[in-house]
């Protein structure tokens, strides 16, 4: 297993109070998670779920947790391309990175949910359009990242890249990210497991450089040993708003740990 098997708490910004989600975060952490996730969206976008229902925006959000957890790693899953300009979202994950002593990772994903840019006045698009302006943005992130003074915290701050497109995104993912998110069964991860490991041989470089995550709902979290025989090594289970139930999360980290005993 090229990346130690790690369990994440998906905590989705929907919680009446800016507390619900501390507390989440802070007892998602305490269980025994190993990142701390939430979504870049202005309003719900879940199937089901309440457009004009309680929501809070990612990134300021990701700063105040950094601030109130002390060991897992977070980050945005993920922060859309669209909504900041690529120097200016590269300057915010910094901060967030030093205020979180170097736990922050910067994740980063085309776009997708049509209600923001309407309401919030981005241009939407094509499919196209928002792939090649994440293309286009991710390299101007890692120069900002390189420019800033004092730089991340580590020194490379890791940069997560969402996505199953199998002919281009994921091309993007095999030239820049450390790691790369997506969701499906785990004979679908399993399949563009192998398309990402294509696109690494045809560039050169190492997939195993790749740290493979997954986004879990529901019952998913029962396939977890199918998940990572697929390849996927850091499962992440989302944590439903308002209650955000430890019980499955609980359970997944038992399992990590008895595995990696």
């Amino acid at each position: 297993m090229p990346h130690p098997l790690r369990i994440g708490a998906a905590i989705p910004p929907y919680g009446p109070t800016y507390d619900d989600m501390r507390q989440a975060a802070l007892a998602a952490e305490a269980a025994g998670a190993d990142s701390l996730w939430t979504w870049d969206h202005f309003f719900q976008s879940g199937a089901g779920e309440d457009p004009a229902g309680p929501n809070f925006e990612c990134m300021t959000l990701l700063s105040a947790l950094a601030g109130a957890t002390s060991r897992a790693s977070l980050g945005a899953l993920v922060a859309c391309n669209s909504y900041r300009n690529p120097d200016l979202h590269a300057d915010m994950a910094r901060t967030i990175d030093h205020a979180s002593d170097g736990r922050f990772v910067l994740g980063i994903g085309a776009g997708w949910f049509e209600p923001d840019y309407a309401e919030y006045g981005y241009a939407f698009g094509s499919a196209r359009d928002r792939v090649e302006a994440l293309a286009a943005a991710v390299p101007r992130l890692r120069r900002r990242l390189d420019r800033l003074n004092p730089g991340p915290a580590r020194g490379h701050l890791p940069l997560l890249i969402a996505g199953g497109g199998e002919r281009v995104l994921l091309r993007i993912v095999a030239a820049h990210a450390d790691l790369w998110n997506c969701y499906g069964t785990p004979a679908e991860m399993a399949h563009k497991n192998a398309i990402l490991d294509d696109h690494c041989a045809e560039i050169g470089r190492d997939p195993a450089e790749i740290e493979r995550t997954v986004l879990l709902e529901g019952d998913e979290a029962k396939l977890a040993d199918s998940y990572c025989e697929a390849g996927m090594t850091h499962l992440i289970l989302t944590l439903d708003a308002p209650d955000y139930d430890l019980g499955q999360l609980e359970q997944m980290c038992a399992w990590r740990d008895r595995v990696m005993a």
